[in-house]
């Protein structure tokens, strides 16, 4: 068995945000492949969608904490399945990585994505692989924190910051733009199944 863990914020209100590209992606998957309707498991604090692949069976997960809480969603499902870390594939969104491209990683360190790191903390492993869907960053960020290369911004009136930022919901061309990545994503996760 496998899981595939999109994150997110469960509210609606957070539906469209930049946060929310791994649950996106999620919904892409159960769509594509037909799986059963995502439903919600208090007891795994997650709603789940099931189906099989290649007879591997695989579960597509949207945990119902908030993002920064997610640790303990994954940890319940992996103790509830009897699974290891190397079992799982986490999406998430990726602020260092220009919109419309993503990476995929193993055994990497959170690179400051919170939710990321809380599933490190609670797994006491960084021994998962990931897909980072690439969001890119806001044009202006407060000058306090800099910007990517470490200047500040001289415009403070128009900065947004990265805690904000995520927050937003997708343009209709930042949307688009993710959307049209999601079958070569696929493909990637498929890659990962048949390893």
């Amino acid at each position: 068995m496998k899981l595939i863990i999109g994150l997110g914020n469960p509210e609606k209100k957070y539906e469209k945000n930049r946060h929310n590209a791994g649950f996106l992606c999620v919904d892409f998957l159960q769509k594509e492949w037909g799986f059963e309707a995502f439903t919600l498991d208090k007891k795994l604090s997650a709603s789940i969608s099931s189906g099989t692949l290649d007879s591997e069976k695989v579960l597509l997960v949207k945990p119902d904490t908030f993002m920064n809480a997610s640790g303990a969603a994954v940890q319940k499902l992996l103790h509830f399945y009897k699974l290891s870390p190397r079992d799982i594939l986490i999406i998430h969104d990726d602020l260092d990585i220009a919109p419309g491209t993503f990476r995929t990683t193993l055994s990497s360190r959170s690179a400051g994505h919170n939710g990321v790191e809380n599933i490190i903390e609670s797994l006491g492993t960084q021994d998962f692989f990931r897909i980072r869907l690439g969001i890119g960053r806001p044009d202006r960020i407060p000058p306090e924190t800099g910007n990517v290369a470490g200047r500040p911004s001289d415009e403070p009136e128009s900065c947004v910051s990265a805690h904000d930022f995520v927050l937003q919901n997708f343009s209709p061309e930042e949307l688009a733009s993710l959307t049209t990545l999601f079958p070569t994503v696929k493909d990637e996760i498929l890659r990962w199944l048949s390893t």
